[in-house]
């Protein structure tokens, strides 16, 4: 009987740490009237520059305060970004951190002339950095692979996504230039 009640308990474990795998990367307060999605790819140099440049304007002014959350979503453009998407995505708890570290410091582990070359940047990266994290498990986990890859294809399908990074306001795509000055005016007409 006990081993019935290990083997359920196994079972249900792995389902709740496999979910927990999968739960979207987000900044700001969960309830928050205006939901902000950015699709990206983790090697687009216009993503880090969002990252850098228009993202602590955002986090300052709208998502501390509890007005809007981001989510952000995987849209990779290479294998590379593709690899570092699971990274972060593999590690939820840590993801926002890992996002934010991989686009402020980009040019520190993309580069190489190979995808082992780049992976090989990425996990001494990551390590240099103090992620404590098991990147061949990461990086092969077909489930987290397939998330990451549906968050491109609902991208495309959904919202039209064709470039990164594409910003949706409360399901709809946000068609101007990106830059806080731009963001701030369509969020002020939704407060």
């Amino acid at each position: 009987m006990k081993k019935i009640y290990l083997l359920v308990f196994i079972f249900f474990s792995s389902i709740i740490n496999a979910n927990a795998e999968t739960d979207r990367i987000i900044s700001g307060k969960l309830d928050a009237k205006i939901l902000i999605i950015v699709y990206e790819s983790l090697t687009c140099s216009h993503c880090a520059n969002f990252h850098r440049d228009v993202y602590p304007k955002l986090k300052k002014d709208y998502l501390d305060t509890g007005l809007a959350k981001i989510e952000f979503r995987h849209f990779p453009l290479d294998v590379a970004a593709f690899n570092a998407a699971k990274i972060a995505q593999c590690n939820i708890d840590q993801g926002l951190k890992i996002l934010e570290k991989l686009y402020l410091k980009q040019n520190e582990w993309v580069k190489g002339n190979t995808v082992d070359d780049v992976n090989d940047n990425l996990k001494k990266f990551l390590e240099k950095s103090g992620f404590k994290i098991n990147f061949e498990n990461c990086i092969n986990n077909k489930e987290i692979e397939d998330y990451v890859l549906n968050d491109r294809i609902e991208g495309t399908k959904n919202f039209n996504v064709n470039a990164t990074p594409t910003i949706i306001i409360n399901n709809k795509k946000f068609e101007k230039s990106i830059n806080y000055k731009n963001l701030k005016k369509s969020l002020e007409k939704l407060i």
